[in-house]
């Protein structure tokens, strides 16, 4: 079942400038799933900022996970707090059938401690294998996301260092873990990386459409896809730029989002945070 008409109509806009994603060039990936990831790929990691890893999950895996997500956007578990909607849909959310509020669910957080399903999957033991090899440390989790793009509508989410979001200190290795649970490609807002970004430094973020890079700073002439097929992954150094278009297509694409850190890791304030990445008392404008 869809969005009634006019639900879908209030939620359906172009919000971000022509030509700010590209569509011509692809990431290649790794077969093998993660025992395929060889240490040469590790140092491609370091170097690019990125590695796509296909069939890291197996279908079995990805569907409990699907089946955890809609547990928690059901209402199945009271405890449960951390459901963000569209925000053009937030006022009409109410008025909505359960299976249309699904399609209305922007991002889910804070849920590995309430699904065993998607807290055995942050947990797996191969990936925390390649994590290690990736930070070179035990790895840590400190967030975990569901990114949905809803059928027609889901919206951007614009080009932006996650690091920019996160208090801890310039140059830890933060590794983010993309996993896609529906197939993810240019029509449905698959992830958009500029490789090798994250050597380049942070990048002052500003609130226009989210905590992002200014559009203008953006070198979408570098821009490279990475389409996933589901239980692919991509994982991703917390400097590099990435960014997601619109879902203009009839389908979903719903994803995981994790991120770990070195267990060694220290932490800074969110002042000093900003004062890398906010734009307050620099000579800047967006």
């Amino acid at each position: 079942m869809s969005l009634t008409e006019s639900v879908m109509k209030a939620a359906q806009a172009i919000e971000y400038p022509a030509g700010l994603y590209q569509f011509s060039a692809s990431s290649e990936g790794i077969d093998g799933g993660f025992d395929g990831v060889t240490d040469a790929h590790v140092q491609q990691f370091h170097e690019q900022g990125y590695l796509v890893v296909r069939r890291a999950f197996s279908q079995e895996v990805v569907q409990q996970a699907l089946d955890g997500l809609l547990y928690l956007m059901d209402g199945n578990c009271q405890e449960f707090r951390g459901i963000q909607f569209e925000p053009k849909l937030v006022k009409a959310k109410d008025e909505l059938t359960v299976v249309e509020r699904r399609d209305a669910v922007r991002k889910l957080f804070n849920f590995v401690a309430y699904d065993p399903r998607l807290k055995a999957l942050a947990e797996d033991s191969a990936l925390i294998g390649v994590l290690s090899r990736l930070v070179n440390d035990a790895p840590l989790l400190f967030q975990d996301m569901a990114l949905c793009k809803p059928p027609n509508f889901g919206s951007e989410k614009p080009w932006h260092q996650d690091c920019a979001y996160f208090n801890v200190p310039l140059g830890t290795a933060v590794v983010g873990v993309w996993i896609a649970l529906d197939r993810a490609d240019a029509e449905n807002g698959c992830m958009h990386i500029i490789p090798g970004s994250h050597r380049e430094g942070p990048k002052i973020h500003f609130k226009r459409r989210d905590w992002q890079i200014c559009d203008t700073d953006v070198p979408v002439q570098r821009d490279v896809m990475a389409p996933l097929e589901p239980g692919g992954c991509l994982f991703f150094h917390g400097l590099l730029h990435h960014g997601t278009p619109a879902n203009r297509s009839n389908n979903r694409r719903r994803a995981l989002q994790f991120h770990y850190k070195p267990r060694s890791a220290g932490a800074v304030t969110t002042e000093e945070r900003m004062q890398v990445f906010g734009s307050e008392g620099k000579s800047v404008t967006c």
